[in-house]
């Protein structure tokens, strides 16, 4: 997944909108208009890296001026103390632009970093790391990306991009077979297909869904010992259909279920539930950027 320009330029206009970067009192009263500074931003603890583009946006957005210098890569893993992008240029715009840059840096990496452990605990077996639509709203498309720095995958980026029953839409339907027959009538008056996937909770309805010849079928929040039931009638019916265990996974868990079978794992913690990485900005220190104005003179 890429995040294209208009998505990072939306994001950053809103953020920077929000915290009134053009209104920088602070800053505005206490810094040199003339100073030039030199930055950096580190990483202040070990993690995956998302986001630099956003960090570059908001200064692109603030001042063309601004120099900012990746030093590394989206997806790259990072030690403590690492610099991660270098900044030149207006101290004032810097120092405003900071916040915003750090935020949207912190978050990103934060979800990469999560995204990364759970697919290190997944070790070799073929499943894949789904996220949800459990997102920030407003945000999706950047948490999304951060998933796919760290390893995992994207499932279904909008309520558009494929068909997913689920529980509610079973009970207002009337159930598995009832939803799934009213979804196929209705994608053969609108001239569209989409994959269709069914959230169940019980192994009748798991069957169900297979005698339905879904394309996915979500097992929530099922023993580990149901699902490797489930996979097994799907396996022993020949069937194509995918199956995605889902429902409070976590770091403890994620290896047994990933062992179970199962295609996919859906991770809603990927992305409502990480910590943000520790990531700070640095200007060097006066003594050294007087010297350096010195110097020019």
């Amino acid at each position: 997944m890429q995040l294209p320009t208009d998505t990072i330029r939306a994001a950053v206009n809103v953020a920077l909108s929000e915290d009134h970067a053009a209104n920088d009192v602070t800053t505005r009263w206490s810094v040199p208009a003339q100073l030039d500074v030199e930055a950096v931003m580190i990483a202040k603890q070990p993690g995956r890296v998302a986001g630099l583009a956003l960090a570059e946006g908001v200064y692109d957005a603030i001042d063309p001026s601004v120099t900012a210098r990746p030093a590394v890569d989206d997806g790259d893993q990072v030690r403590a103390g690492q610099p991660l992008a270098w900044i030149s240029g207006p101290a004032r715009s810097i120092i405003t632009g900071e916040r915003v840059a750090l935020n949207f840096l912190q978050r990103m990496s934060g979800i990469a970093t999560l995204t990364s452990a759970f697919v290190a605990a997944v070790g070799q077996h073929d499943v894949k790391l789904l996220d949800t639509r459990k997102t920030a709203p407003g945000l999706r498309a950047l948490d999304k990306y951060a998933v796919t720095c760290g390893g995992g995958t994207n499932h279904r980026l909008d309520l558009a991009a494929m068909v997913l029953l689920k529980e509610n839409h079973l009970a207002a339907a009337g159930g598995v077979r009832r939803a799934v027959r009213r979804v196929r009538d209705g994608m053969a008056v609108a001239g569209r297909h989409l994959a269709v996937e069914v959230e169940v909770t019980t192994l009748a309805e798991a069957r169900e869904a297979l005698d339905c010849q879904v394309d996915w079928i979500m097992l929530d929040n099922m023993s580990t010992d149901i699902i490797r039931s489930v996979v097994e009638q799907r396996d022993a019916s020949g069937s194509d259909c995918r199956l995605e265990a889902s429902g409070t996974i976590n770091l403890e868990t994620v290896a047994d279920l990933a062992a179970s079978g199962v295609d996919a794992l859906s991770v809603g913690a990927l992305t409502h539930s990480a910590p943000a990485l520790d990531v700070s900005l640095l200007i060097s220190p006066l003594e050294h950027q007087e010297q350096t104005v010195t110097a020019r003179m």
